[in-house]
């Protein structure tokens, strides 16, 4: 039992100095979602303006305070369909952009007032899933693959072959060169470098049929539902031609404009399954999966989102003031990225843990409860040798009852004449010294100090390896 309570007091004084160790690295979240929930995407306005447009089932939601208060800009058909992505122009801040389950809607004043420039031919067209905007051309992908307006939404080209049929899952532009454009769907990654005119694949998806994947089908897969590896395509900003792409599989990097891609390591994620990838203006990588919200940092990921509580998340989104936005089924919840904080808060941690006990502390106050301290097992050694040099003493006491007399005193009427009679009780008694010689070389207590000479030596080793863990 001894035993048990002290591995207890060394799980508990690590477990304390590693719950203070996550504490201190947690981000704090904070909700401004104000009772929105299953929040489907974000897209957070430049510079002070407060600005935040929140996509759901049914509608599109407005903040001009920072999340303090929420409106109603767009109502959809259907509380079912839902808007999958918002995007500013580019060009004017003013034009907001939504694609959503029934048709892609454009407003000319921050979403006041919408119009549908687009809902397609059939379902599948009209169910409208990322945005691209570049100067004069906008680039629309739906379930029934990419359309191109250069004339704000007149009137749209379909696009043919192995873009021109499948969903469209991303895309984006090199900010450098935006004549470069990229592109996910289910079969892979495919590159422009004429604004959409050709395309080329730089990048095979695993693509399955539901259907007659497990029967090894290799028939047209377009005739059944069709499941892919690819999730998110993200390109970086700051470093023209490096791409991001969020996968099933992991997440890979290509910074040659898709030519070679590496594929990241996966040390601290929680699940290979990414959803989506953020890459902030210094270049951080952020990444969302079922799991949380991630940040890459030296070969490894960090979780970020051992605070929040947003149930299923299903949008990231980050502003230029260095916050963080997760959006998700519980609401809208933000957090801020202090670069000089080094996202470990070292400060903050040696605060923290400037009051708590070190190795050494940890092991002295073990070896004192269990009592079985360097001193006191030396002062058990050599009693243990004293006490073979003392003899065993031993002391006996017995009572002596037969003491029996007779009495004859010559009368024949006397009935007490005669008679056999019970004496005094006789106490007997006596002492003996006994030495046992083998007890001087080893005796049976030098076994017992071992034991806790070992449990000694234990209890420090466990100590250092679990605070070391």
């Amino acid at each position: 039992m001894r035993k048990l309570i002290l591995s207890g007091i060394g799980v508990v004084l690590a477990l304390s100095a590693s719950v203070a160790l996550l504490k201190a690295e947690e981000l704090a979240w904070e909700e401004i979602g104000r009772e929105n929930s299953n929040i489907q995407c974000l897209l957070v306005g430049p510079g002070k303006s407060g600005i935040i447009f929140a996509g759901s089932f049914g509608c599109v939601l407005k903040s001009e305070d920072f999340g303090k208060s929420w409106r109603r800009v767009l109502n959809l058909s259907s509380k079912s369909q839902k808007v999958n992505q918002i995007l500013f122009d580019p060009a004017n801040h003013n034009i907001v952009y939504a694609a959503a389950d029934n048709g892609l809607y454009r407003s000319n004043n921050l979403g006041k007032r919408w119009e549908r420039v687009f809902k397609g031919r059939n379902n599948d067209e009209a169910q409208c899933i990322s945005l691209a905007m570049l100067p004069y051309t906008l680039f629309l992908g739906t379930k029934a693959g990419l359309f191109i307006t250069e004339d704000n939404g007149r009137s749209w080209h379909k696009q043919n072959g192995m873009i021109g049929s499948v969903p469209i899952i991303s895309i984006d532009f090199d900010a450098k060169e935006n004549n470069k454009i990229y592109l996910a769907n289910l079969n892979g990654v495919f590159i422009s470098s004429d604004s959409g005119g050709n395309w080329e694949r730089v990048f095979a998806a695993h693509v399955a049929d539901s259907e007659n994947e497990e029967a090894g089908d290799s028939g047209d897969q377009d005739k059944g539902e069709r499941s892919s590896d690819m999730r998110f395509l993200k390109a970086d900003i700051n470093n023209p031609g490096h791409l991001y792409l969020a996968s099933a599989k992991g997440i890979y990097k290509s910074i040659d404009r898709g030519k070679s891609w590496n594929k990241l390591s996966e040390y601290g994620l929680l699940s290979r399954d990414v959803l989506m990838v953020c890459v902030s203006a210094d270049s951080r990588v952020f990444a969302l999966t079922a799991s949380g919200v991630f940040l890459y940092k030296e070969d490894r990921w960090k979780e970020l989102s051992f605070g929040l509580a947003a149930g299923k998340i299903n949008h990231l989104a980050l502003d230029d003031k260095g916050i963080l936005y997760a959006a998700g089924e519980k609401g809208i919840f933000r957090s801020s990225l202090n670069a000089d904080e080094d996202f470990a808060r070292k400060g903050s941690i040696q605060d923290y843990l400037r009051g708590e006990p070190n190795i050494k502390d940890l092991q002295q106050a073990a070896i004192k409860y269990a009592e079985v301290s360097p001193e006191k097992i030396s002062q058990w050694r050599k009693k243990a040798a004293i006490k073979a040099m003392l003899p065993q003493l031993s002391v006996g006491v017995d009572r002596n009852s037969t003491d029996l007399w007779h009495w004859e005193g010559g009368s024949t009427v006397n009935c007490y004449d005669d008679v056999l009679r019970r004496g005094k009780d006789t106490i007997d008694w006596d002492v003996s010294l006994s030495w046992d010689l083998g007890d001087l070389i080893w005796n049976d207590a030098q076994t017992s100090i071992d034991v806790r000479s070992r449990l000694m030596d234990k209890l420090r080793h466990s100590n250092i390896s679990t605070i070391a863990i």
